[in-house]
């Protein structure tokens, strides 16, 4: 689109449609910033199949009231189609971020002027207590106001079905394709019916709460050991309103808070990025742990959807978990205890992704427990539980993104319960004169040493896509001979869904939905999967190599082996430049 065409739609926006700031704004644009102008009007915000997210201003391109919107028109168009001449409700739930409230308001205003009810929480709340409250109240969808992990400039808009999980096939391209019929705010109902707006909490949490207590294996080693010292920190986000309620619901009586992260705040002051999976988003917490010789650390992002954790090593050091191995505890404690306390049975199963360590599989075919793998992002997860929910039992779900899922009444990651399980874990472990270190390399011993990184490529901007375009289709059609010296042997494209055996030849249809990731294996067992993100402008590289792990083998210099072994891998393949 030329600035020509971007400036004559700019221009619609300062009409008297808009309310008065945001015709300030776009005439500011216009006059003293052609790039930014560029930027904001150049395309619409797209809405993907999870919905919308994208930095907050003025403009097409831009989260505003005017395109959630817009969004919720679509959606609101879409249900109305499948659920006609019904009573539909939906469920509206909102984070930390600056506006999100707004937008939470303005997404139950739209919904209820099209004769919907709405349920709004009374303030933030969760994002796993969103898909929790639409199963409890039988709504037939639902939206959380949240960009997640992304940076203080960005805010989102997550689309849920009435099994409480986000859009999947063929919702999420039916709903994708109404939002884009609306052309412009003339198409919205922006004007609120009160009456079909009811705002709910507490009793809400009351029962989400009571819920994840069923979850627990070992209650009575939660009363035994109550006194673990807990550390946790919400990061500024809905994580405060529950976790510490939750702990202490559970019977942890030694919990301590950080309370500069307790303070729900948008911008995020204590840390550079509200995100677990970063080692700066935990400093304070880590800096509590030393002061009071923590037994466990934990940080959830925004919404309380994904958690990072770290435990002391047996130098007394803390370390940080990334989300495989924080997974692979869940997962081993999970199926180990059931399978102790003859809780399993035949239909039993769990589910990965197919970016997350291939240990996780370990764990399960150790413990004769079914393993399904799916394709990145937790709605495909939630997928497996809805088709199967009449035949099979889940137990527990994971990927490699600190997203974890215990039982089925939420149907999206939940760092709520995660944080709970995870907090009897080392009440477990304090049971077995062991630490959680102790529980890891344990673990280690069983199934192997596995170590994974994650390395993400930021292409920002309008000419960012393409750029990741192209190095998608470079890997494509000119994948290595070998890898770190090591031959690659196999190719798996699940945009084409095809298994490739370079050695033989032979190709086999792999039966996922299609998806915009390639991976390959190497002969050595070297994973390594490409795939842009789904959420920001990024590409991401997950690297995987693994070695056996014997009682005599010097943890450290294995691990440091390993690590050299994907420094490698990423040098090899041009992307430590």
């Amino acid at each position: 689109m030329n600035n020509q065409a971007i400036l004559d739609r700019a221009k619609i926006w300062l009409n008297d449609k808009f309310d008065t700031e945001t015709r300030k704004q776009v005439e500011h644009l216009i006059q003293n910033n052609q790039k930014e102008l560029n930027e904001s009007f150049y395309q619409n915000l797209e809405f993907g199949t999870g919905g919308l997210r994208g930095i907050m201003g003025v403009g097409t391109n831009r989260m505003n009231i005017y395109t959630v919107g817009m969004a919720t028109q679509g959606f609101a168009n879409y249900l109305k189609k499948e659920f006609n001449n019904q009573d539909i409700k939906v469920a509206i739930a909102y984070d930390c971020r600056n506006n999100s409230k707004l937008f939470a308001q303005t997404t139950a205003n739209v919904f209820s002027a099209n004769g919907f009810t709405a349920y709004l929480f009374e303030t933030l709340r969760p994002t796993p207590e969103l898909s929790y409250t639409i199963r409890k109240l039988g709504c037939m969808g639902g939206v959380v106001i949240t960009a997640s992990h992304n940076p203080k400039e960005y805010n989102g808009y997550k689309a849920y079905w009435n099994d409480g999980s986000q859009l999947v096939s063929p919702h999420d391209k039916n709903v994708v394709n109404e939002v884009a019929k609306i052309s412009n705010i003339d198409d919205v109902k922006f004007n609120a019916d009160q009456s079909k707006i009811n705002i709910i909490g507490k009793d809400l949490d009351d029962s989400y709460i009571k819920d994840i207590l069923k979850l627990s294996i070992s209650p009575q080693l939660i009363q035994k050991h109550n006194n673990i010292k807990i550390v946790y920190s919400a990061l500024h986000g809905t994580g405060s309103i529950l976790v510490p309620r939750c702990l202490k619901a559970a019977g942890f009586k030694n919990i301590h808070t950080i309370k500069e992260q307790d303070i729900n705040d948008g911008n995020f002051p204590t840390v550079k990025s509200p995100n677990p999976e970063e080692g700066e988003a935990l400093t304070l917490a880590l800096i509590k742990a030393k002061e009071i010789d923590a037994d466990i650390v934990m940080a959830t992002d925004p919404d309380a959807d994904r958690v990072g954790i770290a435990i002391k090593n047996n130098k007394g050091e803390f370390i940080l978990l990334n989300g495989n191995q924080t997974g692979a505890i869940i997962m081993h404690y999970i199926l180990t205890q059931y399978k102790k306390n003859n809780l399993l049975k035949d239909n039993d199963y769990i589910v990965s992704t197919i970016v997350t360590s291939e240990i996780i599989e370990k764990i399960a075919k150790k413990n004769n427990v079914e393993y399904i793998d799916v394709l990145t992002g937790f709605k495909y997860i939630a997928e497996v539980i809805r088709v199967n929910e009449t035949t099979k039992r889940f137990i527990a779900g994971c990927e490699e993104s600190y997203g974890y899922l215990i039982g089925d009444d939420v149907r999206d990651k939940d760092a709520i319960s995660a944080c709970f399980i995870i907090s009897e874990i080392v009440a477990w472990a304090k049971e077995n004169q062991k630490t959680m270190f102790d529980i890891l390399i344990d673990i280690y011993k069983q199934y192997g040493l596995y170590i994974e990184r994650l390395l993400s490529i930021t292409k920002k901007g309008i000419d960012g896509l393409a750029e990741i375009k192209l190095m998608m289709d470079n890997y494509r059609l000119n994948p290595p001979e070998t890898i770190n010296k090591s031959k690659l042997i196999t190719i798996k494209d699940y945009l084409t869904l095809t298994e490739t055996n370079i050695i033989t030849g032979e190709k086999k249809k792999i039966n996922l939905e299609k998806s915009n990731v390639l991976q390959y294996f190497t002969a050595d067992g070297s994973k390594i999967s490409v795939r842009p993100s789904g959420t920001e402008p990024k590409i991401k590289f997950y690297f995987s190599v693994n070695s056996s792990f014997e009682q005599s083998d010097n943890y450290y210099n294995k691990i440091e082996s390993l690590n050299n072994k994907i420094s490698n891998i990423i040098t090899d393949l041009k992307l430590d430049i």
